[in-house]
């Protein structure tokens, strides 16, 4: 039994559990944005702007654009050996929408921040 776990449950639920944090850090929902990845980002964003405030704004796209890579990283690891690759379209038609709305969202931050409704958690005066 002991064998069977090692070789064939561990492996297949480490992989569950890598497979559901890529998905909920990557852009294939529509909620992740708004309640994990901007959050990220805004912490991380924040975070270095108590080095210097001109480094809120690219850290905040760097910050959101890493944390839909790292997911989209995980969800790929997560998902080798549990699930067959599908067809080649529907997998570029995804990349494509994918990268559509990552873009659209990275717009939206940077407006936000340029009209100052975005702005450092920490304030150094």
């Amino acid at each position: 039994m002991s064998d069977f776990w090692r070789t064939q449950v561990r492996p297949r639920l480490r992989g569950g559990v890598v497979f559901i944090i890529g998905y909920i850090l990557s852009p294939l929902s529509w909620w992740n944005d708004a309640f994990v990845n901007l959050p990220l980002a805004y912490g991380f964003a924040s975070l270095l702007s108590l080095v210097s405030r001109r480094l809120f704004l690219p850290a905040m796209v760097i910050g959101y654009w890493a944390t839909n890579v790292i997911g989209l990283v995980l969800l790929s690891r997560g998902a080798e050996g549990l699930v067959k690759a599908g067809r080649a379209e529907a997998r570029r038609r995804e990349l494509v929408k994918t990268i559509l709305f990552s873009v659209l969202y990275t717009v939206a931050v940077v407006v936000l921040i340029r009209l100052r409704v975005l702005k450092p958690a920490f304030h150094w005066r």
